[in-house]
C-alpha cells in the first residue's frame, strides 16, 4: 500500500463547494480502516485561507496549489497540478466529488497517470486491504463493485450520498504550498469569464430537497405552483428532459441521464411518469413522493409515498399544509 489517501476539495470564488466536505470526510472513514494517511488538495488562486477548515473534517494534511492561472478551471491546468500532486504524495487512492468538474478532470488526470477510474460511486469497501468501489451502470438499473488494478485507483463520488462529518475545530491540519510546473504555454483552452446563473439559488447536485416538474406540468407558467412549494422547503426545483425539451426549463435545471444525477433527502416528482433516463438521475434519492394522474406510471413503483390525483389541485393544499405545519 501506497504512502495515503488524496481527497481533492472542490472550491468555487473562494468557497468551498459542500462535497468537498464530503469527499474530505469519507476520506478519513478509509484512511481509519486502512489506517493510512489522508491528504487533501486545494486549487486556485488566494484560496490559502480557507485550506485549514479541511483539517476539521479529518484531513492529516493539506496541499494548496494557489496561482493566479488557476483561478479558473481549466481542464489541462488542474489536471496537471493534480496529476503532480499525486505523484508527489505516492497516493493510492484518490477521491473526488462527481460535480461537473470532477467529471471532467478525474479522467483526465487518470489518462496522465495511467491509471483506473470509477465515476458516480455510491458506495466504498475495504476488504483485505483493498477498496471496492460501488456504482450504478446501464442507467442505474444495475449496481456494481469495481476495483483497479493499478494505483493510483481514482473515485468520484455522487454528491448528497457520502455524509459529511461534523467539524471539529481542535483538529489542526498542516498546511504546505504546492508548485507545479505550469506555465501560461500549457493551459491552451482558456477560460475568460464564468457568469452564474441569475438568483444564486443552490445547485441541484447539492440540494437537499428538489420538487420537478414533467411533461404533466404543461407549460412553463405552470412551474410556478412547484416553486412555491420549493420555496416553503428550502429547496430548488428541476425538471424532467420532456419539460425542458418543450422549453420550459432551462438544461441546468434538468434531472436525469442526460441532465444532472441528484441525491436529495427528499425528492417530490410532480406529473413525471418516471422514464428510465429520468430514475436514473434520482433513483439514490433518501424519499421519494409521485404526485401523478397515472395510477400506472412507473414513478410509482420507486416512489416511496404516491398521490394519484391532478398535480395543480394536489400540489397548492400540499404547499398550504406545510406552511402551516412550518409556520411560515
Amino acid at each position: 500500500m501506497a504512502k495515503g489517501i488524496l481527497a481533492f476539495a472542490e472550491q468555487r470564488d473562494g468557497k468551498f463547494k459542500k462535497s468537498a466536505y464530503e469527499v474530505v470526510s469519507a476520506g478519513r472513514k478509509l484512511a481509519d480502516e486502512l489506517k493510512i494517511e489522508l491528504i487533501a488538495l486545494v486549487i486556485g488562486f488566494g484560496i490559502e485561507g480557507i485550506a485549514s477548515e479541511l483539517g476539521g473534517f479529518g484531513a492529516d494534511k493539506i496541499l494548496v496549489a494557489d496561482k493566479e492561472i488557476l483561478k479558473l478551471y481549466s481542464t489541462e491546468g488542474y489536471s496537471t497540478v493534480l496529476a503532480d500532486a499525486i505523484k508527489k504524495c505516492d497516493s493510492a487512492i484518490v477521491l473526488m466529488p462527481a460535480t461537473s468538474m470532477g467529471k471532467d478532470l478525474a479522467p483526465a488526470a487518470a489518462a496522465k497517470l495511467e491509471s483506473g477510474v470509477a465515476t458516480d460511486c455510491i458506495g466504498l469497501d475495504v476488504k483485505d486491504g483493498k477498496i471496492a468501489a460501488t456504482r450504478p451502470v446501464y442507467a442505474g438499473k444495475i449496481i456494481i463493485k469495481a476495483g483497479c488494478s493499478k494505483e493510483p485507483f481514482i473515485i468520484t463520488l455522487r454528491p448528497n450520498v457520502f455524509p459529511m462529518s461534523q467539524p471539529n475545530p481542535g483538529k489542526k491540519a498542516s498546511v504546505e504550498k504546492i508548485d507545479s510546473n505550469l506555465g501560461a504555454e500549457s493551459i491552451r483552452a482558456k477560460v475568460k469569464e464564468v457568469i452564474a446563473a441569475a438568483g444564486g439559488k443552490i445547485d441541484l447536485t447539492e440540494a437537499q430537497v428538489i420538487v420537478t416538474g414533467g411533461r404533466g406540468i404543461k407549460s412553463s407558467e405552470g412551474f410556478k405552483v412547484l416553486e412555491e412549494l420549493a420555496d416553503v422547503l428550502g429547496g430548488v426545483v428541476g425538471a424532467s428532459r420532456s419539460a425542458v425539451d418543450a422549453g420550459w426549463r432551462p438544461h441546468s435545471d434538468q434531472v436525469g441521464q442526460t441532465g444532472k444525477v441528484v441525491s436529495p433527502t427528499l425528492y417530490i416528482a410532480c406529473g413525471v411518469s418516471g422514464a428510465v433516463q429520468h430514475l436514473a438521475g434520482m433513483s439514490s434519492s433518501k424519499c421519494i413522493v409521485a404526485i401523478n394522474k397515472d395510477p400506472d406510471a412507473p414513478i410509482f413503483q420507486l416512489a416511496d409515498y404516491g398521490i394519484v390525483g391532478d398535480l395543480f389541485q394536489v400540489v397548492p393544499v400540499l404547499t398550504q399544509e406545510v406552511r402551516k405545519a412550518l409556520g411560515k
